[in-house]
């Protein structure tokens, strides 16, 4: 029997039955000293989620989300992440945790489904199948050292780092770039992450006659530090400088405690540009007034999305164009964060202010 028609048109073909969702493991800190960054994470994740649907999914796969604690506290990442890839729940991985938490996730994964890494990182120790997508000490510490030893001429720096791989391999950069400016190092300490009694150390930075102070505590410790800095009134002694800084961070020591305080990164909320204009006018459009505070570490999910939706239109042979960075250097189909510039920005009471670019690697 021929098919039946209306006015003369043919029948519609049948849809054929949606494909199967195409799930991401969402892994953010939701406790612990990062756990800060959980809500504003989790808002750039579905905001980029939601982007990637409205223009159609993967290929007409919707896009859903599964999210993992990534904490340094959680006691049951392994195991939920095991039981996800294992049952082939998950086709891909978006991580913002620390270096040391990466590095296990990434050893039980096993290049068994993507995983993109997003936050800035040492540049070492993760495999090559990682997709780590954040700055490096060389692009981004670096040039911040050299830009305040040309404004401000500090002559004598401590460091101060959570005593995990990152702030250790990162300082090991830092030390000869300091040196190559003429300044001495007059102390160096390592905390355990969830140190919050730094009333000692900053009466050591002080006895030490530091002028200059770099910080690479993780989250909230480093909140705690500064605002026992602030109440020290050691602000007018010694500058500060952090490339783990952030919105949330700033926000939570307080506008007494922020002076001399400057930060390197890849993102600020404040960056004046039509990108990021673009974007901040959706994130609000979609989480109200009073959505979670944005911030270099938290949008940094939002670009793993990005680089997520490259990479699987690679593996599809798609476009993979349907989400834009706003980062203002990744506007190349091939996604290389190298293009990406950093800035340095000035904590001015409860936000930060970008003073300079400190420049673009060659793409």
């Amino acid at each position: 029997m021929k098919p039946a028609t209306v006015l003369g048109r043919k029948p519609r073909p049948r849809r054929a039955a949606p494909s199967r969702p195409f799930n991401v493991g969402l892994l953010i800190p939701v406790s612990g000293a990062l756990g800060i960054l959980g809500p504003s994470a989790y808002a750039c994740a579905r905001l980029a989620r939601d982007a990637w649907n409205e223009a159609d999914g993967l290929d007409g796969r919707e896009v859903r989300l599964t999210v993992l604690n990534s904490s340094e506290t959680s006691t049951t990442l392994d195991v939920e992440l095991e039981e996800l890839i294992d049952n082939h729940e998950v086709d891909a991985l978006v991580a913002l945790s620390n270096t040391e938490v990466c590095r296990r996730i990434a050893g039980l994964v096993n290049a068994r489904v993507p995983l993109v890494y997003t936050p800035h990182f040492e540049g070492t120790g993760l495999p090559d199948w990682v997709d780590a997508i954040g700055e490096t000490p060389d692009r981004q510490l670096l040039p911040a050292i050299d830009w305040m030893a040309n404004r401000y001429r500090p002559k004598r720096w401590y460091l101060l780092g959570s005593d995990y791989c990152w702030p250790r391999r990162t300082h090991v950069f830092a030390k000869p770039a300091i040196r190559a400016t003429g300044a001495q190092l007059v102390g160096e300490r390592y905390v355990p992450i969830g140190a919050r009694g730094f009333e000692p150390i900053v009466e050591e930075i002080r006895e030490s006659g530091a002028d200059a102070v770099l910080i690479s505590l993780v989250g909230a410790d480093s909140i705690y530090f500064c605002r026992a800095f602030g109440s020290a009134d050691m602000a007018r002694r010694a500058m500060r400088l952090s490339v783990c800084m952030e919105e949330n961070a700033v926000l939570g020591m307080g506008a007494e405690n922020t002076d001399g305080m400057f930060v390197a990164a890849g993102y600020f909320a404040t960056l004046d540009s039509d990108a990021n204009g673009a974007f901040k006018e959706r994130y609000h459009a979609r989480f109200g007034d009073r959505a979670p505070t944005l911030n270099s570490l938290s949008q940094s999910v939002y670009e793993g999305f990005v680089h997520l939706n490259r990479l699987a239109g690679v593996m599809a042979e798609l476009p993979g164009t349907v989400l834009g960075s706003v980062r203002a250097g990744r506007r190349q189909r091939a996604f290389d964060a190298s293009v990406d510039p950093i800035f340095l920005g000035e904590v001015q009471g409860l936000g930060i202010r970008v003073v300079d670019t400190l420049g673009v690697a060659a793409a």
